[in-house]
């Protein structure tokens, strides 16, 4: 008895027959290395992710202007701040403001409290948590002049100072609309003197003239001065 078997012919296009060739020598070619590649890639896999470490909290301090003028009389706000991050603690931070002139430095403010005597009309205004720390100074005098400084202390002891603000008060006008302060007042008696000896020594021939004329009329009478040709 004859069994007819029947066979089955597939017809491989031929971009499908070059695909199979290569994917069958890749597999061959690694195949003697399969367990070093499955350990590269559990190396991968459970390597732990880089770690960074945040930057410290960078406090700066600035201020402004860099140069204030003002009238006696008048309020100055001198402009502090520094930089805060978000729902940190506050406590511990200390501000200072302290000033510097011809004298010395000397504390003017401390957490808002007055280090001067009697000085109730320097105080800090802003918001702390938001690290407005600036400094307000009412009815300024000409004592008030100098470099102002602001100082910020964290609590870990680290300080940052800003660069300073340098406060000129000019005085007052007088009576003839002139600043008063010592310069201007020695310049107008120095212009008063030296207009009045300018003065003297024009006038001074003229009035020795007239000093003559006076004699001669006493001892000789009009009619000789007449004659003389002096005339006053």
């Amino acid at each position: 008895m004859v069994t007819s078997q029947e066979q089955t012919v597939v017809i491989l296009s031929p971009s499908t027959l070059f695909f199979l060739l290569f994917s069958g020598a890749d597999v061959g070619a690694s195949g003697g290395n399969t367990s070093e590649e499955n350990a590269v890639v559990s190396h991968r896999s459970t390597q732990a992710p880089l770690l960074t470490t945040p930057e410290p909290w960078q406090v700066f301090v600035t201020q402004t202007p860099a140069k204030e003028k003002a009238k006696e009389g008048e309020t100055v706000v001198l402009n502090c701040h520094f930089n805060s991050p978000q729902h940190t603690s506050l406590t511990g931070l200390t501000v200072r403001w302290y000033k510097e002139d011809e004298k010395g430095q000397t504390d003017v403010l401390k957490n808002n409290t007055a280090m001067l005597p009697n000085n109730s009309r320097i105080f800090m205004s802003g918001d702390l948590s938001q690290g407005d720390v600036s400094l307000v100074i009412l009815n300024v005098t000409t004592s008030d002049h100098g470099i102002y400084f602001c100082e910020v202390t964290l609590p870990d002891k680290k300080v940052m100072t800003g660069d300073g603000t340098k406060l000129r008060i000019r005085r007052a006008l007088g009576l003839f609309g002139i600043e008063e302060s010592i310069g201007t007042i020695i310049g107008v008696v120095a212009a008063g003197i030296g207009g009045l000896g300018v003065l003297i020594i024009i006038l001074t021939p003229q009035l020795r003239r007239c000093v003559l004329c006076m004699k001669q009329g006493s001892r000789q009478g009009m009619e000789h001065e007449t004659k003389s040709g002096i005339t006053c």
